[in-house]
């Protein structure tokens, strides 16, 4: 096969998409039914080794996080640069790719550019349609515009998980056969670690192993932040001093009286705002945690429930969107908007010694079931039945 990734997402710090299609774009071109890999990128064609290079720069332990480049950041935040780019880029990517119709092209980042030959994109969630009001206004414009393009010049699509690929089809009415969700898999990175291996990178963060609850994530709307920071102040308050939340991530949109919140919990001892941990502190972050708390409102999928697991650390997560999915029966799943509930799964989470060695040997269980090897895979098994087409599907432009 001859498969041509976009590879606009990779860009640090890496976060959800960008985490995928990092693993993509470094483990695709080691299967052995992969013949040619190449990488698009804003237009242009992308050297393998240097994007690869670069964004393996966010792993590295101590190291500041990057941004995108200010020019990129501002336009992204402007209307009139948005429908620009919208409007002009279509016939870039047109030009650049028009000799490519042999090659299967897959976006990993919802938007498909006019491609003469086949196509699969990766819609990773709908949280623009379900909860609009979570995102920037430019945002939800920008995909309201640009996904269906992207749907009338796909061939197949890809789900993270079965609830996206059930809304994609009721919401689209997608066909069910040209549409596949494939889970995504876990870094053997993440591990049980003992003490002394996680002590060093902790006391870098004043943070004590086994002493802390760990929440990873954009700090945005529908991360839930909000109401955890209620739950959390609901536990008494000798175990939030013992056990103090931890919020790891950097500053999103829609965010003020969230930071006001977290504020006021650091001013009073229990909570810890790390803001961005480099990639390679990450897994020792994980395995320090007495908990992992993701009461998230929507996922398309959840990476860090998943993380959380592989790293024997109890998890209590949502009971809505793909959340299930990901922990199974591993995790304790609560109504997001139940901050009572919230805040009692969290005390069990936190003392319940008996729930917390099965959800340690359940969690375990389940990560081993869910690697990115699995979801190459599946993914390039995609790509075979896609190309065994015998002609792209009638695309409605060019």
């Amino acid at each position: 096969m001859s498969v041509i990734l976009a590879v606009d997402a990779i860009q640090p710090p890496l976060t959800g998409i960008g985490r995928y299609a990092f693993e993509l774009a470094q483990r695709l071109p080691e299967h052995p039914l992969i013949d040619q890999m190449r990488f698009f990128s804003y237009g242009r064609w992308q050297d393998s080794a240097a994007l690869i290079r670069n964004a393996a720069m966010t792993s590295v332990p101590d190291r500041p996080a990057v941004q995108r480049s200010g020019l990129r950041a501002r336009l992204s935040g402007n209307r009139l640069a948005v429908r620009a780019y919208q409007a002009f880029s279509p016939h870039l990517y047109c030009w650049r790719l028009r000799h490519e119709g042999g090659a299967l092209f897959h976006s990993p980042n919802y938007f498909l550019p006019p491609f003469p030959g086949r196509t699969v994109a990766t819609i990773h969630d709908l949280s623009h349609i379900c909860l609009p009001q979570f995102h920037p206004v430019i945002r939800v414009e920008h995909m309201n515009r640009a996904l269906p393009d992207a749907l009338r010049r796909a061939d197949f699509l890809i789900t993270d998980a079965q609830s996206v690929r059930e809304e994609v089809i009721r919401h689209f009415g997608w066909p069910a056969d040209r549409i596949a969700a494939v889970p995504l898999g876990v870094s053997n990175r993440f591990h049980p670690r003992q003490a002394q291996d996680v002590d060093p990178v902790l006391h870098r963060y004043g943070l004590q192993t086994g002493g802390f609850t760990l929440c990873v994530g954009t700090i945005e709307p529908r991360k839930n932040l909000e109401r955890l920071l209620r739950a959390y102040e609901l536990l008494p308050f000798v175990a939030r001093q013992r056990w103090p939340l931890v919020l790891a991530g950097t500053r999103g949109w829609q965010s003020a009286e969230i930071h006001d919140r977290i504020d006021k919990g650091v001013a009073a001892g229990w909570v810890r705002y790390l803001e961005y941990v480099p990639q390679g502190d990450l897994p020792f972050l994980y395995a320090g945690a007495r908990l992992f708390a993701y009461p998230s409102l929507y996922e398309g999928f959840g990476l860090p429930p998943l993380e959380a697991m592989a790293s024997g650390v109890p998890v209590v997560t949502s009971n809505v969107s793909s959340l299930p999915e990901v922990v199974g029966d591993a995790a304790l799943t609560v109504n997001p908007l139940d901050v009572a509930a919230i805040s009692a799964a969290l005390a069990r989470g936190l003392e319940d010694e008996t729930w917390r060695a099965s959800a340690v040997r359940l969690g375990l269980e389940r990560a081993a079931r869910l690697t990115w090897a699995h979801c190459i895979d599946n993914t390039v098994a995609i790509y075979g039945k896609v190309l065994c087409n015998s002609s792209p599907r009638q695309k409605t432009d060019s």
